[in-house]
């Protein structure tokens, strides 16, 4: 059967078309720029490549271009949208209501709306790819699957805060977590390569990229996992602070900060971004270290020492470890930084080897040296096949 999967952000559509159960896939795509005159598509197929600037007002038009490249008679995939057996959706926030993947109706579709105001950059226009899929594709199934979901089973001595009761029962303020279709797939994909079964396994799974977390797995489950209510809280990130002391925000306020200003400073100015002064991207940071600029090296330095805290917190939390798993954009390529993460652990039972670190970039494998007692891997991150997965399950799930 072929499905399609939708990651829908504010001004964005990515979309990957799978043959399921093969996971061949059959078109991959995006649309940018969404609102705006200079809007830019694209369609990547084994027939060929479409790119395209044009207007694209809003998500409907945004729709319709991606209907018209797939239908393409030269690069497109399909002939007719009735090829189109089931759609999968990505949805950052599933709140407490939502602990897995689950088929779209109205009434899912008013459970993700209720949880807007715990991701109002994310869950809206999430539900208005959701909501444009119906209306195209008619009566096929639909599923969301939920970023929060694989958290879901965090125990409560995890996922509360030390507040006042109510802010719980009445806000729902606890640790969600994100990522969590990433942290789920390597979790699965670790299983298999060390030919364990996935509900034995225990994990510290590192995603890292702009947005970084990490997540402790225990028998297959999260039991941990370093974002929160938002995905603020944790790791050092590209542009974000990560963890701080609640009370330099009351400081800052003194001094004039606002609400809305200490918003983006802690979410947009701060991480990589705020300590070098420079650039949020680690690959631009190790060349400006390596030219001897401090401020770049401080940042990587402060960004390994954040994920090497963790790691030693979730290794006391799992007791027995199986497997370190890195991931995301700057876990699979940056050598250099698991090498200042992982370095010095060897009494932690963890030791790599530096050449085989070189020589995986972005491919499947394991990196320990042959004296570690805990597995080092690199396994590429791929949550819209994960979400494809699930789609599948529920879709020919036998009633």
């Amino acid at each position: 059967m072929k499905i399609l999967v939708f990651n829908c952000g504010s001004s964005s559509i990515k979309f990957k078309l799978f043959h399921m159960p093969q996971e061949n896939v059959l078109a991959e795509g995006l649309v940018e720029r969404v609102g705006s005159e200079d809007a830019f598509a694209s369609l990547k197929t084994p027939r060929g490549k479409i790119e395209k600037n044009q207007g694209i007002a809003d998500y409907p038009a945004g729709f319709a271009v991606i209907k018209n490249m797939l239908l393409n008679p030269e690069s497109g995939v399909i002939h007719s949208l009735s090829e189109i057996n089931a759609c999968g959706h990505r949805v950052v926030h599933g709140g407490e209501s939502f602990g897995g993947s689950m088929p779209i109706d109205d009434e899912l579709e008013e459970g993700i709306e209720a949880v807007f105001e715990l991701a109002p950059l994310h869950n809206p226009p999430n539900l208005t790819g959701i909501q444009q899929a119906r209306r195209m594709f008619g009566d096929i199934p639909q599923v969301a699957c939920f970023d929060t979901a694989f958290h879901h089973s965090i125990p409560e001595v995890a996922y509360r805060y030390a507040l006042p009761e109510k802010l719980y029962s009445e806000y729902q303020i606890r640790r969600y977590g994100f990522h969590g279709m990433s942290h789920q797939y390597v979790a699965r994909q670790a299983a298999q390569m060390m030919g364990m079964h996935k509900y034995s396994v225990n994990l510290i799974t590192c995603h890292l990229g702009n947005g970084s977390s990490i997540t402790a797995i225990r028998d297959g489950h999260s039991v941990d996992t370093s974002m929160g209510l938002t995905p603020l809280e944790g790791l050092v990130m590209g542009t974000r602070s990560g963890d701080l002391d609640p009370g330099i925000l009351f400081y800052l306020n003194r001094k004039g900060y606002d609400t809305d200003s200490l918003d983006i400073m802690l979410n947009k100015q701060s991480g990589l971004l705020g300590v070098s002064g420079s650039s949020n991207d680690v690959r631009d940071l190790e060349l400006k270290a390596d030219g001897g600029d401090d401020r770049a090296a401080l940042a990587l330095n402060i960004f390994a020492y954040r994920i090497k805290k963790y790691i030693g917190a979730y290794m006391a939390v799992l007791n027995r470890v199986d497997a370190i798993v890195f991931t995301g954009g700057i876990g699979e390529n940056g050598a250099a930084m698991r090498h200042r993460i992982l370095s010095d652990m060897d009494q932690q039972g963890v030791v790599i080897d530096e050449m085989r670190n070189e020589v995986h970039a972005g491919v499947a494998g394991e990196i320990q040296g042959t004296t570690s007692r805990i597995k080092v891997m690199i396994i590429p991150t791929n949550e819209e096949l994960a979400i494809a997965r699930d789609t599948f399950k529920l879709t020919t799930k036998k009633h």
